[in-house]
Formats: C-alpha cells, sequence, structure tokens
C-alpha cells in the first residue's frame, strides 16, 4: 500500500508544481534512485531542507524498524536526480557523519516535531543524507 500512497502523492506533486497540500505543503522532493538490488529506477517523495545548495533529507521511515529501500539505494548507487518543484537537478548523496547527523537532526525536529515521534519508535539511529549539487 505504501507504492500507492507514494504515487498519490508524487501525482499531486507534480499536478501542483511541487506543491502537495495533502502533507501540509511540506517542502517535498521526488528522489530518483538506482535500486540497490534491482537496479531499476525507483521514485520516492522525500521530505528535505536547503542548506546553501545541499538538499538535506531524513531516512526516518515514519520511524519503521529498518531505513527505507531509498536510503539503501542511495548507499550503493549515491548518484541520484531530484524533482524539485518544477526542475529535476543532478545529485549526489552522502551519508552525514555522526556530528553532522545529529546536529541537523535536531535542527529538522525544531520545525518539524514529528520527527521526534519517529525517533522515539525505533531503535535505529535514523540516518541523514547530504544531496550535494553534481556538475
Amino acid at each position: 500500500m505504501a507504492n500507492d500512497w507514494n504515487e498519490k502523492i508524487i501525482e499531486e506533486f507534480r499536478a501542483n508544481r511541487g506543491q502537495v497540500e495533502s502533507f501540509g505543503n511540506a517542502p517535498l522532493l521526488i528522489l530518483h534512485t538506482t535500486g540497490a538490488k534491482t537496479g531499476q529506477e525507483r521514485e520516492s517523495p522525500v521530505l528535505y531542507r536547503s542548506q546553501g545548495d545541499d538538499l538535506i533529507v531524513f531516512a526516518s521511515f515514519a520511524g519503521a524498524p529498518v531505513n527505507p529501500a531509498w536510503y539503501h539505494n542511495l548507499v550503493a548507487h549515491p548518484d541520484a536526480t531530484v524533482e524539485l518543484g518544477t526542475e529535476t537537478r543532478r545529485v549526489r548523496a552522502r551519508v552525514a557523519d555522526p556530528e553532522e547527523r545529529d546536529r541537523l537532526w535536531e535542527w529538522n525536529k525544531q520545525d518539524y516535531p514529528g520527527f521526534g515521534d519517529y525517533e522515539e519508535k525505533t531503535d535505529r539511529t535514523i540516518p541523514v543524507v547530504i544531496l550535494e549539487p553534481a556538475g
């Protein structure tokens, strides 16, 4: 069912130039990854934050006990693309180091306290991924 939910969010995103009212108009991007196991292109709507030219994404998976598939895909294949509004950008992913991760995680929780709920629901440390512009 998650795929149906993702498809509806992606459809709304594209129909409304990146605005997703059903997601509270939070800043979303569509992350295009290469499947870690399949090698097939995957699309995932993901909340992001901007920091300079970098886009920061959080592998919360709503507090599930495992990381989301898109995280594993980026670790295996860090070159990806994102849809941001009506623009498409090439990015290269890197997992934040522990100090950087903690700073970015706390920053995100200040504006999106629901991420604290996700953190409480899981025993794993939720990864933070930095999507840097790829030239």
